[in-house]
């Protein structure tokens, strides 16, 4: 398969569209809900994301002819791409991340939603 190399994508749509949103970003959602539910920090969640970033990164490699991070000509290919993926994901993980400590909030604070309406 020839690569199209645009801004976003690296081989084609569709391979971006399934391995970075749908099963990166499924698993970024679940990233952002994890650290939520554990009251951890948006660093750890950074963090999480930067390995599964890495992840990505092997399978766009491994399955679709993209680029890694070796050999050293492709590096500043593979950052580009990199730093697309891990935007992308982290967008996804603040969604599960803030999703999950809004309804925290409401479950725990149920109170405050009642007396702010009367």
């Amino acid at each position: 398969m020839q690569p199209e190399m645009t801004l976003l994508w690296e081989v084609t749509f569709f391979e971006f569209l399934l391995v970075t949103v749908v099963i990166g970003g499924g698993i970024a959602f679940m990233i952002g809900r994890s650290t939520a539910l554990t009251w951890s920090g948006w660093a750890i969640m950074a963090f999480y994301v930067a390995l599964l970033t890495l992840a990505v990164r092997f399978i766009h490699f491994s399955l679709f002819d993209g680029t890694f991070f070796l050999p050293f000509d492709t590096i500043a290919t593979a950052l580009h791409y990199a730093l697309i993926d891990y935007v992308v994901l982290f967008l996804l993980a603040s969604f599960g991340r803030l999703r999950t400590r809004s309804q925290q909030m409401a479950r725990q604070y149920r109170f405050l939603r009642t007396t702010a309406t009367n």
